[in-house]
């Protein structure tokens, strides 16, 4: 059974849309500057991006902090 967590707000969000979020934001390039990794330097696709997230854990946690950021900032 899953619970409620309303103070996460990574709770129900697919990697998908983290990766959306921040490419409509930032684009690619600042993307690419604020977490400098190649799937987002290099010939960026969310597709590149997912496959090397999924499998990269300290990647993907600096890619969830970015986005939590992002939010913040927004007021989301």
């Amino acid at each position: 059974m899953t619970q409620a967590q309303p103070n996460n707000p990574l709770h129900g969000v697919t990697l998908a849309t983290i990766v959306e979020q921040l490419v409509e934001h930032y684009g690619w390039e600042e993307l690419g500057r604020q977490i400098d990794i190649r799937c987002f330097n290099v010939d960026p696709s969310i597709a590149s991006s997912l496959k090397f997230l999924r499998r990269t854990p300290w990647a993907r946690e600096r890619v969830e902090s970015l986005y939590v950021y992002m939010l913040r900032r927004r007021g989301d």
